[in-house]
């Protein structure tokens, strides 16, 4: 059994605002597409319906659900779309009965929709995750001619029922599969390699000669989404009147460092300016990169712009060792916890993501494997309960701020740990065990749902 998945995969190009939510949704309607035309059954269908169950039900419209399916069914990827083609994908569709609109099914085969084509259950959760939706597709009869449901287990990655395990699965052997941390670790000492070195390895049997282009693909869009998001201002959509900061906070400590004000150390308020900035596009639905989901986007792009900035000798194989090392973390993470914030409140999002960077900074820091798995540990452990309550369905507060504090603890936890030998009484195995436990006792109403916290006690205006 093998924990590791590809860089490739747990850091991909979507769209904003929600990894589960908007890109999982969106790659499930292109899959249904598909397996439509697979079975020769497109021409029969006249419309797709969709039930959006638990988690997906109670905060999709905030989080731009609707719109990414019928953006999905009608052909549009979340990695290649213009972001705009999808917003308002759903939302400006007439209701039934007062006229038809129309998408190209799977590319080849036009279908009227409707706003009501989509259905909302938010009281209904399905027992195996509760990021549920089921589509179906009608021709001239009463009985759908196929049904399929499908599961967004976070960071994108879809499962659809009946058909085992993630749709989007690494087919080649690794030869160093390692299930746990401690194996990881086992794995490390047994080749003498860094945590780098082992991912590489696995990366290059799933992805020959694409390993170093693939990682400086992700970087260069992590990079994009920070320079637009440090240039950008106004308002957040959604409602709330949430104002972009990362683009004056900019301006400010330019300003600062300009003028060399007192020796003033600026390098944690840029941190948190990277983090903002990523997490603000997010929240506009622009182009973000999974890391390891959207709601968490900002951490690992602020932690690796912070080690390019401010720590000499830094370099772009500094960059793929980091990236690298927050996979092997992320995939440990995904296979004995989870990444969703649905399944396990926010500590499985902003908890996950700052470990991977911790882990990731600390190797590039000079850290030796075990620090490194310190570092993800120290991360992890002060996350433990954190609840997923975005106001409104939207993520944006707390959401955004998350990400420039989690950024700060990452670079914390990595300092913290290099100070010591890598010996330490909670291994990571352990704390992530606990983040799996802590999210499964979690109220559900805590978990993406808007139906507690900061969500029900903050009045929206």
């Amino acid at each position: 059994m093998t924990a590791y998945v590809s860089a490739l995969d747990m850091f991909s190009v979507g769209i904003g605002p929600s990894s589960s939510h908007t890109v999982g949704p969106m790659r499930a309607a292109l899959d249904f597409a598909a397996l439509l035309d697979e079975r020769d059954l497109l021409g029969d269908v006249r419309r797709i319906s969709c039930t959006l169950y638990g988690s997906l039900g109670a905060t999709g419209i905030g989080h731009g659900t609707p719109d990414a399916i019928i953006a999905g069914l009608a052909g549009l990827h979340p990695e290649t779309c213009d972001p705009d083609a999808v917003h308002g994908a759903w939302s400006t569709l007439p209701r039934a009965g007062a006229g038809d609109a129309e998408i190209t099914l799977g590319g080849t085969h036009v279908i009227a929709v409707t706003r009501d084509d989509v259905t909302f259950a938010p009281f209904t959760r399905l027992p195996a995750h509760p990021n549920a939706m089921t589509l179906q597709a009608w021709g001239e009869d009463t009985f759908p001619v196929a049904e399929e449901t499908y599961y967004s287990i976070g960071g994108g990655f879809i499962r659809r029922e009946g058909a085992g395990d993630d749709i989007r699965p690494d087919a080649a052997e690794q030869p160093l599969p390692f299930s746990s941390a401690d194996a990881m670790l086992a794995l490390c000492d047994e080749r003498g390699i860094s945590i780098a070195q082992l991912a590489r390895l696995n990366e290059e049997a799933m992805h020959p000669n694409e390993v170093d282009n693939g990682l400086d693909t992700i970087w260069a869009a992590m990079m994009e989404c920070v320079r637009v998001g440090l240039a950008t201002d106004g308002v957040l959509p959604g409602g709330l009147g949430v104002t972009r900061r990362a683009a004056a906070i900019r301006g400010k400590l330019e300003e600062y460092d300009r003028r060399g004000e007192h020796g003033r150390d600026t390098s944690t308020e840029w941190l948190q300016a990277f983090a903002l900035a990523v997490n603000e596009q997010n929240a506009s639905g622009g182009r973000v990169v999974t890391a390891p989901t959207n709601g968490a986007a900002g951490i690992i792009p602020a932690v690796g712009h912070y080690y390019l900035r401010f720590i000499p000798g830094a370099s772009r194989a500094g960059i793929r060792d980091y990236l690298l090392t927050a996979t092997a973390v992320g995939s440990i993470v995904k296979a004995n916890a989870s990444i969703s914030g649905a399944e396990g409140g926010c500590q499985a999002e902003v908890g996950s993501a700052c470990a991977m960077a911790a882990a990731g900074l600390c190797a590039v820091l000079g850290g030796t494997p075990r620090q490194v798995e310190n570092a993800a540990e120290i991360a992890i452990e002060h996350h433990l309960g954190l609840t997923c309550d975005p106001v409104g369905g939207l993520v944006q507060v707390p959401c955004i701020e998350r990400n420039a504090i989690a950024s700060s603890t990452a670079v914390s936890a990595a300092r913290l740990a290099l100070h010591g030998d890598g010996s330490h009484l909670v291994t990571l195995d352990t704390a992530i065990e606990t983040m799996r436990q802590t999210g499964f006792d979690m109220s559900t109403k805590y978990k993406e749902t808007s139906e507690g916290g900061l969500a029900v006690n903050v009045i929206e205006c």
